[in-house]
């Protein structure tokens, strides 16, 4: 089958538009060669910002990360600012990378785009900042390992640990330590993925320290590790995230009204916070993933008089808006070190301070996971096929009925008085969240920038062995009755 006239031209636009050798020979050849599927993958749809921002393979083509994409949305970018943000031009950007591959040329090539529309770009330059609520206390007997696992966060921990005092009582993963983009010691560079830990358990064993902290290779995600009863347990994210919530409540100040105090969550991380919250008497917000929406709902929350102090994300996200509106996993390690010398003074490790949070709000335990899925296509057919199964929503799920049903796909709440949702709604995007009556949760979604549906499972209980045992209940419920992987090509985690 030859190239359809569409697709080349599609393709010729391309090479007239592509300045960048490499990328241009690339597709150049692929036409002459005429491979079509090989063309149609590299030029469509056009890559799109996710949850994530834009990700995708580098490669030539509108629908991969290359030089041309950058520039192109940098270039949207800079419109849209020069449109919406009064004085855009004095005010500036602040444009920073890492060491992967290309990092810094697509850095160099968004700062052109900006400056040609007359924009100042201010170059970043690593920096550890300590958040308002951290006060330097610190414990000769705190030790722990440090791996920044070929990424940049290094010179900026040590910024954070000589500001806590503490600069001598962090051992590095030496073999990690200096950015490298080829990541040659671990299989896939993100703390979450199993394994990713191992050389930096092995330095902890190796001077017997029980405590790892990580960040990722871009150093905006933290995890955290400790050997308890002698084996390692590395904590979720949604275990670090309440650890550091209830850590910044300990220490607001008694003079501050609580009920102002405010803190955040994603729709897809534990609702452990959001029980705190009601516990405790301060507010809670729950927003979409990622921390475009995290961020910008803090900083309207500012605005209408409440004191943000803590926000986070499952997949080891936190943010500590004193220092800024995202995920750094800087000013979270900080925060955590100071909790933990904290902590240590009322004879807790992290690990027992968490067992003390369960039996104050209730033991919840996840079962999240994620379906490979063959192609957007399928994907759409998967939730359609969900949505019909009840009028005008599914109300059972195994032996457990759903008291509530929110799509925020099409835009129906089935809590609210007029069944419009909570949060904002976005037909380009599959997302189903459903609450059942023994407080059970659960958000199935399609990956904004992964060919993935993700699952959300959390159950609550008065033990982390029946809330566990409802979790997995919930997952084998899911992909039995509403996903159907042999049925329907999906391919379990």
């Amino acid at each position: 089958m030859g190239i359809s006239p569409d697709l080349k031209e599609l393709a010729e636009e391309w090479l007239r538009l592509d300045k960048d050798k490499s990328t241009t020979d690339q597709l150049y050849h692929l036409l002459v060669q005429g491979d079509a599927p090989t063309l149609d993958r590299l030029l469509r749809p056009r890559i799109a910002f996710g949850t994530a921002g834009l990700r995708g393979p580098m490669q030539a083509g509108f629908a991969c990360m290359n030089s041309l994409t950058v520039i192109q949305a940098s270039q949207g970018l800079a419109a849209y600012l020069l449109a919406t943000e009064k004085d855009a031009k004095k005010r500036g950007v602040v444009i920073g990378r890492d060491a992967r591959h290309n990092s810094e040329k697509f850095a160099k090539l968004a700062a052109a785009a900006f400056v040609a529309k007359g924009i100042k770009v201010w170059w970043a330059v690593q920096c550890a900042a300590r958040p308002e609520h951290v006060s330097v206390t610190m414990d000769p007997n705190l030790r722990f390992v440090y791996t920044p696992m070929h990424g940049v966060g290094l010179p900026a921990m040590q910024q954070c640990v000589e500001d806590l005092g503490i600069a001598s009582q962090m051992v590095v993963v030496e073999q990690q330590a200096q950015p490298d983009p080829e990541f040659p010691t671990v299989k896939f560079p993100n703390p979450e993925e199993k394994g990713a830990l191992d050389l930096a358990i092995a330095t902890a064993d190796a001077s017997s320290i029980t405590l790892i902290l990580a960040s990722d290779p871009d150093a905006d995600r933290l995890a955290v590790a400790e050997k308890v009863d002698g084996k390692w347990h590395i904590f979720s994210g949604n275990q670090l995230g309440i650890l550091l919530a209830s850590y910044l409540l300990s220490r607001y100040p008694d003079s501050k009204p609580r009920e102002k105090l405010a803190m955040l969550a994603s729709t897809v991380s534990s609702r452990m916070l959001h029980a705190l919250a009601k516990k405790e008497g301060f507010h809670f917000t729950e927003t979409l993933t990622g921390f475009k929406w995290l961020g910008n709902v803090a900083r309207d929350l500012e605005k209408s008089g409440y004191d943000v102090v803590f926000a986070f994300e499952e997949a080891l996200g936190y943010m500590i808006p004193q220092t800024v509106h995202d995920k750094d996993s800087i000013s979270a390690a900080a925060v955590f070190l100071t909790a933990t010398s904290h902590w240590a003074t009322q004879g807790l490790t992290p690990y027992a301070q968490l067992q003390k949070l369960y039996q104050h709000v209730g033991y919840f335990e996840d079962a999240n996971t994620y379906l490979v899925s063959p192609s957007p296509t399928t994907t759409t057919a998967v939730f359609t096929a969900i949505r019909a199964l009840g009028t005008p929503h599914p109300t059972q799920l195994g032996n457990r009925k759903i008291t509530r049903w929110r799509d925020l796909t099409v835009g129906y709440d089935s809590q609210s008085e007029d069944h419009t949702p909570d949060l904002p709604v976005d037909a380009s995007a599959q997302m189903i969240t459903c609450e059942m009556g023994d407080g059970a949760r659960f958000t199935v979604r399609g990956s904004g920038t992964e060919p993935k549906i993700k699952l959300y499972i959390e159950c609550v209980g008065s033990s982390s062995e029946e809330a566990k045992s409802g979790a997995r209940e919930i997952l084998g419920d899911l992909l039995r009755e509403w996903f159907k992987p042999e049925e329907n090509g999906l391919r379990l985690a």
